[in-house]
Formats: structure tokens, C-alpha cells, sequence
């Protein structure tokens, strides 16, 4: 039987730039080193999307880590399938106006990939979270003004579920947190599995 460490004197980082992604470990107590990673996402192409982003929270994390002594790593990406189709950020806003009228009226799939990498224990935990996304049938004239805001170009599948984006969402099946890039009930489970108490790291 396993002892859970409630004390613990770790670093944790988030291998990411995303205010997102900060928000979201902020709300629930924990403060990161935030450390974004420079990896070159453009070098993995793969076209399994849970395969993709699991690969790209991985090397997040591990080009992030040899910055650390002993510490929490931790590594997240994510991408939206429809139909099998896969999207990360719109590259203009004439793309991210297309993939809308693409996938309104549609079930869409968030895939978040988490890598969290134990630098004392030199252990790794690599999971990924999937929630379906439903969207509104939205008309050209309400895309148009949404992506005019800009807020679409900085997330992946080109909408941001906590913002403005969040009208546009009839339900969502699955983790909430996940669509916004990082599974919190994901993230206890793997600070639990690598024997921690997720509670140790509340500030």
C-alpha cells in the first residue's frame, strides 16, 4: 500500500503560455512556474489526434523539464476533430471564419493531451482527456462579427468556451475544464497516481 505524500516541497510548472490554462490551476488553488516551452510544434505531424497531442504535451514538458532540479512538470495540447478532421489554431481569420461554417450545427471533439513528468521521482504520466462539443447553427453574419474579435485565433478548434465562444456552445458531454485545455479532475488523477495528495500543492 502506497503512502500519499501530503507534504511536499515541489515545484510545480506549467509548460505553457496559455492564461487559459493558468486560470484554471490558479481557481483551483495551485501557482505555477510558468515556463513556455519553445518546441517546434509544426515538427510532429501525425494524424491521430489523441496520438498528436499526447506527442505534443510530451515534448512540452520535456523541454521544459532539464530547467528544473526537483519539480512538477507539467505539458498540455489540444485539438478539435470534426468529422475525423483535425484542427489546432486558425493560422488567419479567413481560416478560423471557414472551419466555423464547417462545424456549426455540428458535435465537435476536444482532445487534451497532458504530460506531467515527476523530476524527483523521474517519473512520467501521459494521459488525454476527450469531451464533445456540440455548437450552435450560427449564421455567416455571427461568425463574422465573433471572429472579428479575435479571440477565436488564439485557441484551438477557434473558439474559447470561457469567453465569447461560450454562446456558441449548445452542450458539451464530458469534462468542461478539458475544452478550455486542462482536464482538472485529469490532473488529480495523475497527481494521485504518482503519490501525491493534490491538496499539498494549494497555496
Amino acid at each position: 500500500m502506497s503512502v500519499k505524500n501530503t507534504s511536499v516541497d515541489l515545484k510545480f510548472v506549467l509548460a505553457s503560455a496559455s492564461p487559459a490554462r493558468l486560470k484554471l490551476l490558479r481557481m483551483v488553488g495551485i501557482e505555477p512556474i510558468v515556463c513556455k516551452s519553445d518546441f517546434d510544434e509544426d515538427a510532429v505531424r501525425l494524424e491521430d489526434a489523441e496520438e498528436l497531442v499526447t506527442t505534443l504535451a510530451k515534448c512540452k514538458a520535456e523541454t521544459v523539464a532539464p530547467k528544473f532540479g526537483t519539480a512538477l512538470v507539467l505539458g498540455c495540447d489540444s485539438v478539435l476533430t470534426v468529422n475525423d478532421r483535425i484542427y489546432g489554431k486558425p493560422e488567419s481569420p479567413q481560416i478560423a471564419i471557414a472551419r466555423w461554417r464547417g462545424m456549426r450545427g455540428k458535435m465537435g471533439k476536444i482532445y487534451t493531451g497532458h504530460a506531467l513528468i515527476d523530476l524527483k521521482q523521474q517519473r512520467q504520466i501521459i494521459r488525454c482527456g476527450i469531451t464533445k462539443v456540440y455548437f450552435a447553427d450560427i449564421s455567416d453574419r455571427t461568425i463574422e462579427a465573433y471572429i472579428a474579435t479575435g479571440e477565436p485565433l488564439n485557441c484551438a478548434g477557434s473558439f474559447a468556451l470561457e469567453g465569447k465562444g461560450g454562446m456558441f456552445v449548445d452542450k458539451i458531454e464530458g469534462c468542461h475544464s478539458n475544452v478550455i485545455g486542462l482536464s482538472l479532475p485529469l490532473l488529480y488523477q495523475m497527481t494521485e497516481q504518482l503519490g501525491y495528495n493534490a491538496t499539498s500543492f494549494w497555496h
